[in-house]
C-alpha cells in the first residue's frame, strides 16, 4: 500500500470548485482520490493541522463533491492505520507555519507558508510518501529544491504548469 500526503487543492479541483483547472485535471483528481480510497492511505499530521485545512475547504459530510467524499473518508479512517497514517510534526512558530521537519534550506524562504505542514508530514513519515498537488504553482516553482531535500511532489495535473 502507498501512502500519500494530499494537498487541499487536489479535493478542491476534485469538487470543481477551481476555476484554473481543466476539466481533464478535475478527472484526474477525482480519479487519484478514488485509488486512494480503494487501495491506499493518506499521512496526516496527528495534531489536525492537515484536517483543519480540509474542514476549512471541504464538506464534512461528503456531499456533493468528490473532494467531499475523501475528506469524509479521511475523517473516518483518520484512526485506522490500514489507511491513515498519522504522524507528529512540531510546530516552532505558529504566526509563521514554520515546522521543525521542514526544510533548512534558504532557497524555500518563500514558499507558501500554509503549504509547509503537507511538507513537514511528508518528510515526517516513515512510508516517505509523494505530496499530490494539482493546481498549486508554489509546488511547481520549488519542486527541484524540494526534490534535492528528499521531498517528492506528484502532479496530477502537470499540463497545468508545463508552459511554466
Amino acid at each position: 500500500m502507498d501512502f500519500f500526503v494530499v494537498d487541499t487543492n487536489v479535493a478542491i479541483v476534485a469538487n470543481i470548485k477551481s476555476p484554473q483547472a481543466n476539466p481533464d485535471c478535475v478527472l484526474w483528481c477525482i480519479d487519484i482520490l478514488e485509488k486512494i480510497i480503494q487501495a491506499n492511505g493518506v499521512t496526516i499530521d496527528d495534531s489536525m493541522q492537515i484536517l483543519a485545512e480540509y474542514m476549512a475547504h471541504l464538506n464534512m459530510g461528503g456531499q456533493p463533491g468528490a473532494g467531499d467524499a475523501f475528506m469524509k473518508w479521511v475523517w473516518q479512517n483518520q484512526r485506522n492505520t490500514d489507511h491513515c497514517e498519522q504522524v507528529k510534526i512540531t510546530l516552532v512558530n505558529e504566526d509563521e507555519q514554520s515546522f521543525a521537519e521542514f526544510p533548512q534550506d534558504n532557497r524555500l524562504i518563500n514558499f507558501d507558508r500554509s503549504d509547509r505542514k503537507f511538507v513537514a508530514v511528508a518528510r515526517a513519515s516513515k512510508n516517505h510518501p509523494q505530496i499530490l498537488n494539482a493546481v498549486d504553482s508554489d509546488w511547481w516553482d520549488f519542486r527541484q529544491v524540494f526534490e534535492e531535500n528528499g521531498v517528492i511532489i506528484y502532479f496530477v495535473c502537470p499540463d497545468q504548469f508545463e508552459n511554466d
